[in-house]
């Protein structure tokens, strides 16, 4: 029962990383219906921001996160601007096409600039101390992480509920035409919208590179995907269940790996994404759609 908890435990550390990248996915698709493939390479990128901030400028855990959220914020809505704004009446294909194009992108692009190995964030960027509750041990990174991730959710769900931007993401969502006809600006919407995931991207990646004390160019590879199916797996296009399904899919990975061995952590993903996809395609918490005759 011990390492059951213990692994639970590991597991909502490791998905409120998922959580975070699966929003972006999420809220993309929600507006655009767009499966943003390079979204998770825009996460390595924040990892890397965070990294030159630590280890050249030396500063220390939150500047690293706020920086890394700017950048990676902006760095969407480029990618938004010049990739997929031209294609958004274009055959899906072009538009999914462009995705992986602009992924190898920036994976090469930044093994260019700082080669392909794995590089260490320094020692004591954020203090490590643990705490053993009724046998369990708890890192203070691993509360950090969490609450952090807790803290970007709810500002999430505060913009996108309270805000008259967060009102025209909805309306968008919900019929784009009808939208725009009643004066919203469609295209600032998306551009918004490309900011606020990329920017909670931004942020996974500097917490992964200061937990796991590891990044590479190529992390956002199998990294999105993980959290591509975590959003298809809490319902894509409903944010609440990104959360849910990030939690969801951290947990089931540390349980398989410390019940099954490390080799059969990332298959068991791909098997529930299979699961998902024959039993209840909309997710958990995604609503069924019918298609107009």
């Amino acid at each position: 029962m011990g390492q059951f908890s213990q692994q639970v435990v590991n597991g909502i550390s490791l998905g409120s990383i998922y959580a975070l990248i699966a929003l972006g996915y999420t809220m993309v698709y929600g507006i655009v219906k767009l499966i943003n493939f390079a979204h998770g390479d825009v996460y390595m990128v924040g990892a890397f921001v965070g990294y030159g901030v630590t280890v050249l400028l030396k500063w220390s855990f939150f500047p690293a996160l706020i920086i890394a959220m700017v950048i990676c914020a902006v760095m969407g809505v480029v990618i938004e601007r010049v990739a997929y704004r031209p294609l958004r009446n274009s055959s899906r294909i072009a538009v999914l096409i462009t995705a992986i194009g602009v992924s190898l992108l920036l994976e090469y692009t930044m093994m260019y600039f700082m080669g392909p190995q794995s590089r260490p964030y320094p020692a004591g960027v954020l203090v490590s101390k643990n705490f053993k509750i009724h046998g369990v041990v708890i890192n203070s990174q691993q509360i950090v992480l969490v609450v952090i991730a807790i803290v970007l959710v709810l500002l999430l769900q505060f913009i996108v509920r309270k805000t008259k931007q967060g009102k025209a993401m909805r309306a968008v969502s919900y019929d784009r035409e009808a939208a725009e006809l009643m004066g919203i600006n469609v295209n600032r919407t998306i551009s918004f919208t490309f900011l606020l995931g990329s920017a909670l991207a931004g942020a996974a990646g500097v917490l992964v590179g200061t937990y796991y004390n590891s990044i590479n160019p190529l992390m956002g590879m199998n990294q999105g995907l993980i959290a591509f199916v975590a959003a298809v797996f809490g319902g894509i296009g409903n944010i609440p269940g990104a959360m849910i399904g990030g939690l969801s899919i951290g947990v089931v990975q540390t349980l398989v790996a410390g019940y099954g061995g490390s080799l059969f952590r990332d298959a068991a993903v791909y098997v529930i994404l299979i699961l998902v996809l024959i039993f209840k395609p909309s997710g958990l918490l995604g609503k069924k759609t019918g298609n107009k005759v």
